[in-house]
This record gives C-alpha cells, structure tokens and sequence, in this order.
C-alpha cells in the first residue's frame, strides 16, 4: 500500500512537473526566440478558388448509418459530381428510407452486411454507431471495397485496433480512411502546411482541446425517465458516461495531424464525477467527467490534449503549435518566408463545405480523389490510429492516477 501511494504521488509530481515544462516554453518562444529576427506572420486568406476537376469518372458509394448525427448524408457525397450513390443502410427501417430520400437514392438494404454483397459498390462511408466502427470496417474490406469511417477508428480496445490493421494490410489495393474532421478545419490545415515546409521547426509544444459540454439552455436528462426505444442520443446509448479519451481524435490531431509523427508516452489525470452528477454511473464503470493528458511526442515535445464535456455550453476543437522556428495560435508567426498555400482545397459549385468549420464535404471529396488517383488518403490506418489508440492508453493512466504508460507506435 505504502508503494501504491508512494508511485501515485512520483505519477502527480512528473505530471506536474512536465506540465510546468510545457508552460514554460510555451511562454518563451514568444518573448524571445524571435528576438532580433524578421518575423513573418500569415493565415488563410479564405478567399475561395476555383475548382478544377480532376477526373470525369464517378464512384460507385454505399452509405452506413443515419443515427443520431445524421452523419451518412452530412458529407455531401450526394453532392459530388465524381460520386454515384448507389445505395443506402440503416438497420432502422423508418430512417432508412428518410436516408434514401434525402440523399436522392432509390436502392436500400437493411444492414451493412448486407449492402456489402452489391458488387456495384466500389467504396463505403461507415457512420454507424462507434462500438461498430472497426467491425464494420473490417466487413467492408474483407468483401474488397474501400472504406471510410467516422471517427473514433477503434473504440476502447488495442487489441481491435491491430485486427484492424492487419485487414487493412492484408487487403493491398484499398483505401481506408477515417473522417478526422479536424484534419480539415482551416487552423490545422494551415499549420500542417506550414510544418512540412518547415515553419515550424522542432514542436516543442503542442495543445488541443474537445469541448462538448451539454446545451447551456437545455434541463439535464431526468434519470428517472424510460429511454427512448433507439437510445438517448446514442445507437444503444453507446455516449452516456463513455471514456472521453476513447474518443480523442479532434484534438489528437492538433498534433499527429499536423506533424504525422506519435505520441510515444502519456500520464494522464481525470476529474472524477460526484454522486447524484449526471452519468455518475454508466455502462463503462468510468469515473471520469473530464479527462487531461500529458503526452511525449516522437520528436521529444510535450503535447497537452483535454477532453470535457462537462461544462454547460462548452464547444470547442481546437488547438496550438508552438516550434524552434514559429507558432500558430490565432495565426502564424515565425521565420520561414517561403510559405505554400494555407488555404483549404477548392469544392465544386453546389457542394456545400458541411459542418466541423467546413470540414465535411473536403474529408469526402479526399477519399474520393484518393480513390480516383490510387493513392494514400490523408488520414490513412497509421494515422488513425496514432490519433485513436494514444485516448485509450491515456484513460487507462488515468485509471492509474496518472501513471505514465508506453504508447503503441504503428507505421
């Protein structure tokens, strides 16, 4: 017992300490790294271009799921002129055809096993419920068609995330992509552009955050009331009380997305739900009403990730870099003068951009364009994971009063 408390207080004084460490040298790069030295500021002029296409070829698509989020007919695959959507599926007979109408499709199934036997389907979007999305993924490859999926990759489970990439492996030849919304945000992609023409330098620092707190203007959920027959907000109630660093991407990717590179270790720390506070208990045994993390990242920074969903009317996904040679917070400020385009790819007319700061529609027309030119996606299986799998380590130090576990490296 004297051992379990001695580790646990070393566990609080490294976090701390390295959170000390981090707010240091976020402090220092401003005041004196630029010292003395032209500094170029720049962000996205927003000014929008022209599209040019690429192809005149369309994609055979299958849409997955049509739940609470509505997300299989959020991303304007509908919308596209290099898509045909061939067919549609929600295992929920009445959203199912609300699904096809919307979306303008005469052809439904009644699962995603079963519209993965149409042999006209070259590529299938999976917004099915996040329990389900490495399992249905991994349907969709295995009948030979590319895949894309909402976020998280896996959902709490390492184990799931290497069966996940061995199928991805052993089917050459497809593409898999997660929808990392972030990835497409005008902040980061700006900063990824400006890293990989080096702008940035070494990160020293890095931070995000994913607010999602419950609407300041609505009562909490009566605890006493029957749940609707589907699930409160969630296929299942898969949300209620669930792990916040199991769903970590859009803030994980204020760093992995920026950089490509990982998170090799973590020590993270929660904040733990009162009795009587809303899910004090839930499915997953999870303590936790906001979680922090502290990781180590491949190039030897320090990247601080929060996740609370907690906090009336929080909303937020968001994140700052911070280098040898430039930062981005509201915009960047640094040395490199030889800036590339910061601005986000160009949609067709009558695509509209879609929600997560107009993130949608670009995360579908890049999976499409990989598909077209036969190249890597984006946010590839390595990259998805790297995002998702550091979240499900970090809960488990949490667990450990913040313990520093070893991350799972993927390449």
């Amino acid at each position: 017992m004297k051992r379990e408390k001695s580790e646990a207080k070393s566990s609080r004084r490294q976090f701390l300490a390295m959170a000390g460490t981090s707010a240091a040298a976020m402090s220092m790069i401003p005041s004196l790294s630029f010292a003395g030295k032209d500094v170029v500021t720049a962000r996205p002029d927003n000014i929008a271009k022209p599209w040019v296409p690429i192809s005149d070829r369309k994609v055979k698509v299958g849409l997955v799921g049509y739940g609470y989020s509505k997300f299989g007919a959020a991303f304007g695959f509908q919308n596209h002129p290099n898509v045909e959507v061939v067919a549609v599926s929600d295992i929920i007979p009445e959203r199912c055809a609300e699904f096809a109408k919307v979306v303008g499709c005469k052809k439904t199934y009644p699962s995603l096993e079963e519209l993965v036997k149409d042999k006209s389907i070259e590529a299938v979007f999976v917004a099915t419920d996040a329990p389900s999305h490495a399992r249905h993924c991994i349907e969709v490859l295995n009948h030979g068609k590319h895949v894309a999926s909402a976020v998280p990759a896996v959902f709490g489970s390492v184990e799931e995330a290497e069966k996940l990439l061995e199928v991805v492996k052993k089917n050459r030849g497809l593409n898999y992509m997660m929808f990392e919304t972030s990835m497409f945000r005008a902040n980061l992609y700006a900063m990824r552009q400006i890293y990989h023409a080096g702008g940035f330098g070494e990160l020293i620092y890095s931070e995000g955050e994913y607010y999602h707190g419950p609407s300041a203007s609505s009562p909490p959920p009566d605890p006493k009331a029957p749940p609707p027959p589907y699930g409160y907000n969630s296929y299942k109630n898969w949300r209620p009380g669930l792990p916040m660093m199991w769903y970590p991407t859009h803030n994980n990717a204020y760093y992995v997305g920026v950089t490509g590179k990982t998170f090799v270790d973590v020590t993270c720390l929660g904040v733990r739900r009162k009795e009587g506070e809303r899910y004090f208990k839930n499915d997953y045994n999870n303590p936790f009403k906001s979680e922090v993390a502290l990781f180590r990242t491949s190039e030897g920074g320090v990247s601080r990730q929060i996740l609370n969903w907690a906090t009336p009317g929080a909303s937020a996904e968001d994140g700052r870099v911070f280098g040898t040679r430039g930062l981005y917070t509201d915009e960047y400020k640094g040395y490199e003068k030889n800036l590339p385009d910061l601005n986000r790819p160009a949609l067709p007319p009558g695509v509209p951009e879609g929600g997560h700061g107009g993130s949608h529609a670009r995360l579908m027309q890049e999976f499409i364009y990989s598909i077209i030119e036969k190249r890597k996606p984006l946010v590839d299986i390595i990259m998805a994971l790297n995002m998702t799998v550091p979240g499900i380590i970090a809960h488990q130090s949490a667990l450990k009063d913040g313990e520093t576990l070893k991350i799972p490296q993927y390449s």
